[in-house]
């Protein structure tokens, strides 16, 4: 606790860094990586259409998607080169 708060007097909104970053329960994992990134955050809240909160996704939910895209990217680079020198042959 900061020097001269007390913790019975301060409430969760004062402790805030910001805005509040959400996403829609019905946004892709791309959408909820992008705001991640985007906002700086590594929590995020996850609400329905009327803004209730159904979850939290947090950045170590969204690192293996977002690893598994990586490697299937890095291994297009290898098929590529492969198909390449079939091609010229």
């Amino acid at each position: 606790m900061a020097p001269g708060l007390h913790p019975k007097e301060i409430k969760l909104g004062d402790l805030l860094a910001g805005r509040l970053v959400t996403v829609e329960e019905d946004r892709s994992r791309s959408d909820a990586v992008r705001l991640i990134a985007t906002s700086g955050v590594r929590r995020m809240p996850v609400v329905d259409a009327a803004g209730r909160l159904v979850g939290i996704v947090t950045l170590d939910d969204l690192l293996p998607h977002v690893a598994a895209q990586l490697t299937e990217l890095s291994e297009l680079v290898g098929r590529s080169r492969q198909h390449e020198v079939e091609t010229r042959k």
